[in-house]
């Protein structure tokens, strides 16, 4: 167990830097995969987003797989660095093909599509789980934990931005926007070199530092015993009641990405610079929250500064589509005030990063609860179990954002500035009343996970004097 000293500055930025494959991933799969295969190849929307929600859910369910095995790995670098290295380059190579299929039939092309999506998924979450599993290794204590992991969601979001950014700024800049198929040839090598050379460039600048022998894996071998400890060790309660808030969390952020095309081009009817300054103000956000949340955390503890940033979250969410339906949004409906919708969701999606933020670090945090009861450490399991839970509380947040638009009656082939304001009222209101039910339930149950700073500074007590007395 690394002591619990400060980490050198470079140290957190090459670890951060591994998280851009999952932001540019991101980006790729929620805001252009479905349209390039339906745009431009040609494919039913519908098949092509049951393809890609299939691949999610084989991806969720490889996660918990990957992780366990991380856990196990055995090499001189120790046990995540040899995952790193071995899934970057392949990465690259997929990402290239899932923007590239060769010419083919209808069929041919969408079982091209749900392999490459299935394999570019498990690709990344090769690279992310590793490498997340890192933060715990890499430094035991309490607050240390919670600097290290705002690197991951300012390069994670920096990473996904960036791609936005360069989509809407250079690639799509023709006639045909984002149908355009010359401007997938870019995009796709843009994101696979990026994705490549961050996770290398970041195992490469972590080496010297995590590379050591991996200690003895976890005793019994046979997929049935894997399974029982993983069991065992996803039973711990600080786990269960951390996952178990997140999940309505997750869900609100898969819901408001879903529809983030509908609220943006619809209700506030921005143009196509505009949504270039609405990537620049989420990237601003995350520099916020990247500040804020060390103090914060400093004062209150990660449980509650995270309750704290989610009532803050929820307070201008109710601000901002209130204001909407109150008919207090200077401008509205024909021509709302998107300096006015900046600010708000400014100050919310500030204060959502952070309380991400802090989560992620709780997660760390149980890694020392779950080796005092079982005698394991499970950082990899741990992280991929909330992956898992992250990716099917998306899908639930889709599914939601679905039922929203059905109950606003929100109409096909719409178009901006033409959406009947009773359509644009159900709208936020459905989305405002959704966001703020699923977010005081998922505070509610936060207040109940157990660890706190004094709690995790005595079991890593206990833990340390029980490793001197074994050796």
């Amino acid at each position: 167990m690394t002591p619990a000293v400060a980490l050198p500055r470079s140290l957190k930025v090459m670890h951060g830097l591994g998280s851009v494959a999952y932001g540019v991933k991101d980006n790729g799969f929620s805001v252009f995969l479905l349209i390039f295969y339906n745009q431009v190849l040609g494919i039913d929307a519908g098949v092509v987003g049951t393809v890609i929600m299939a691949a999610l859910i084989f991806d969720a369910f490889a996660d918990p797989i990957i992780g366990e095995l991380s856990d196990r790995t055995q090499s001189k670098w120790g046990r995540r660095l040899p995952w790193l290295y071995t899934a970057a380059i392949p990465l690259g190579i997929i990402w290239l093909l899932l923007w590239h299929p060769p010419e083919m039939g209808q069929t041919g092309t969408i079982i091209w599509l749900f392999c490459t999506a299935v394999l570019a998924r498990s690709l990344v979450a090769m690279c992310e789980v590793p490498s997340i599993a890192l933060v715990p290794e890499l430094t035991a204590d309490y607050d240390e934990r919670t600097r290290l992991m705002r690197y991951r969601f300012l390069f994670g979001w920096a990473g996904g931005l960036l791609m936005l950014i360069f989509a809407y700024g250079i690639f799509f800049t023709g006639e045909k926007g984002v149908s355009d198929p010359v401007g997938y040839d870019a995009y796709s090598v843009w994101g696979a070199l990026m994705m490549t050379g961050a996770v290398l460039i970041s195992a490469l600048g972590q080496h010297r530092h995590v590379a050591k022998q991996s200690p003895p894996a976890p005793r019994g071998v046979g997929l049935g015993h894997a399974f029982a400890e993983a069991k065992v060790t996803l039973s711990n309660r600080a786990f269960l009641w951390l996952v178990s808030a997140a999940v309505f969390g997750l869900i609100n952020q898969g819901l408001t990405f879903a529809l983030t095309n509908y609220q943006l081009g619809f209700l506030w009817q921005l143009q196509q610079m505009e949504m270039l300054y609405y990537a620049l103000i989420l990237f601003a956000t995350v520099i916020v929250a990247f500040i804020i949340v060390p103090p914060l955390s400093a004062r209150l503890g990660k449980k509650n500064a995270a309750i704290f940033l989610a009532l803050i979250s929820m307070t201008f969410t109710a601000g901002l589509y209130g204001s909407w339906l109150l008919d207090l949004v200077p401008g509205a409906p024909n021509d709302p005030s998107i300096l006015f919708m900046f600010a708000l969701v400014a100050m919310t999606n500030s204060a959502a990063v952070g309380m991400m933020m802090l989560t992620s670090s709780m997660m760390a945090d149980v890694v020392e609860a779950s080796q005092q009861e079982t005698g394991r450490r499970s950082e990899g399991l741990f992280f991929a179990g909330y992956f898992f839970m992250q990716k099917c509380a998306v899908g639930i947040g889709t599914f939601a954002a679905g039922m929203i638009l059905t109950f606003a009656d929100f109409p096909q082939n719409a178009v901006p500035g033409r959406v009947d304001v009773t359509v644009l009222d159900g709208l936020a209101l459905y989305y405002m009343g959704t966001v703020l039910t699923l977010g005081i339930i998922g505070v509610l149950v936060l207040r109940h996970f157990p660890i706190s700073r004094e709690s995790h500074n005595e079991r890593l007590r206990v833990l340390n004097t029980a490793a001197e007395s074994a050796s």
